[in-house]
């Protein structure tokens, strides 16, 4: 009788665990406006790993892939000043959300002499 009780509590305790949802983490956005910032191929300049050639931005240091802008947008990307061949400098406004830039604006700045 005991075995039997220990084991219907058990079972109780079991589907109540599992029951249980786990927290979700909310998404944290770092909103940026208007930083200069590098931007160049995120595989070819800054050895993220990825895929294929993607446009990234450096922000604070750390790169991040940018969605909401192609690597093309701005030229051919394997072109002599193409990003995967050099880092640019842009001013970019958006938001970093779950470790990706959300570009809503980038201006190419001009290459200083």
């Amino acid at each position: 009788m005991k075995k039997l009780i220990f084991a219907l509590v058990l079972g109780v305790f079991s589907v109540a665990v599992n029951a249980q949802t786990t927290p979700q983490k909310a998404a944290i956005a770092k909103v940026i406006t208007k930083q200069v910032v590098d931007i160049a191929c995120g595989e070819c300049q800054f050895k993220m790993k990825g895929k294929d050639c993607e446009l990234a931005v450096k922000i604070d240091g750390k790169p991040y892939f940018v969605d909401g802008k192609g690597i093309d947008d701005f030229g051919d990307a394997h072109g002599k000043h193409g990003f995967c061949n050099a880092v640019s400098k842009a001013e970019v406004t958006g938001e970093i959300v779950n470790n990706r830039f959300k570009a809503k604006e980038i201006k190419l700045l001009p290459v200083k002499k």
